[in-house]
């Protein structure tokens, strides 16, 4: 009888080990479908994690994802597009970014270099794009017809209406600059805003896949906030706040209202969270309402995906959230919707 009962439970062990695994597998946020089956297409050959990001992300920087990844899109004050990226290595926990590239349109490959050539994690600015250069990438602009176009509306016909000043004069809210401080300390609240989320103004692609040998890699790509303060760095390119990948757990990516996202690390909190025992969803809705606590009119998102393939997402702001998954239990990506609180 013991021996029956025994027999039963080592049974249901392995049953139920063999069940949840489902790996390897990708994740993409928003309706990036082109990235996620670039990334699907080097995993279900047995390539890395690593490269399935950034050749997924890659493919958002050439094809300029609605606007919000790579070149030609998202131009700043001056009218320049900068890009930010970031690649995680969840097996050594080693980190690549770029931050404000100028010049450079592969912006994950030079994060990816700088992870792999560099006993550095963020490298910015013009340097950046000097590093990126001694590296064999090409010099170029970023800027095309369509993002001058954007910009002289922003500028002449919209007067600099949204910007991200405060407490400047002139009024940031009635004109445009040059600013200068206010001779008053006083903290206006009212100027401050949060960033408009949806379909074109997202901010960022973000991924994380599992390869078949279990490793965990995750990534994004952005060319930032429209009309941003140059020099401005947002949530994408942050360790932990973008995305974060950890072997032993799993990984998170986070899209939205970056300046907001990355004074919370949501993607390290997910992770964290499933690393307690939380399903990716339940991770995912912790991370958002940590914001939300501060922030109720914040929009943005989180998805999560534990080492044994399980997913989910949360969001807040909007009115649904879709995410792109790629696994060995379909024969075709799949969209999911999530609902928004």
């Amino acid at each position: 009888m013991w021996f029956g009962t025994l027999v039963i439970v080592i049974s249901c062990c392995f049953s139920t080990l063999y069940t949840e695994e489902n790996i390897p597998i990708v994740v993409t946020t928003w309706k990036f479908i082109n990235s996620t089956v670039k990334a699907w297409e080097v995993l279900k050959e047995g390539g890395e994690a690593l490269d399935a990001i950034e050749l997924g992300a890659s493919v958002c920087e050439k094809q300029q994802c609605d606007g919000t990844v790579g070149y030609g899109g998202s131009p700043d004050e001056n009218g320049e597009t900068t890009l930010d990226a970031l690649i995680m290595n969840g097996k050594t926990m080693n980190v690549g970014a770029v931050g404000a590239l100028r010049g450079i349109k592969d912006a994950i490959s030079v994060a990816r270099h700088v992870l792999e050539h560099t006993k550095h994690s963020f490298l910015v600015g013009e340097l950046a794009t000097q590093f990126a250069v001694e590296m064999g990438f090409h010099r170029e602009t970023l800027v095309t017809p369509q993002s001058k176009e954007m910009w002289k509306k922003w500028f002449n016909e919209d007067h600099c209406q949204p910007n991200f000043w405060m407490n400047v004069k002139p009024d940031p809210r009635k004109s445009c600059g040059p600013y200068s401080k206010q001779s008053s300390k006083k903290y206006d609240e009212d100027i401050e805003g949060h960033m408009k989320v949806d379909r074109y103004n997202h901010d960022t692609i973000g991924m994380v896949a599992i390869d078949k040998n279990g490793d965990v890699a995750a990534g994004t790509s952005t060319n930032g906030a429209k009309f941003k303060i140059p020099g401005r760095i947002g949530d994408s390119p942050i360790p932990g706040s973008g995305a974060y990948a950890d072997n032993t757990v799993g990984g998170a990516a986070a899209t939205g209202d970056g300046d907001i996202m990355l004074r919370f690390l949501p993607s390290f909190l997910a992770v964290e969270e499933m690393r307690r025992g939380s399903s990716p969803t339940s991770a995912a809705r912790v991370a958002v309402e940590r914001i939300v606590a501060y922030y109720p009119d914040f929009m943005g998102a989180v998805v999560a995906l534990s080492k044994v393939g399980k997913h989910g997402a949360a969001c807040h702001g909007i009115t649904s959230f879709p995410y792109v998954v790629h696994d060995t239990t379909q024969e075709s990506y799949k969209v999911i919707e999530v609902k928004c609180s």
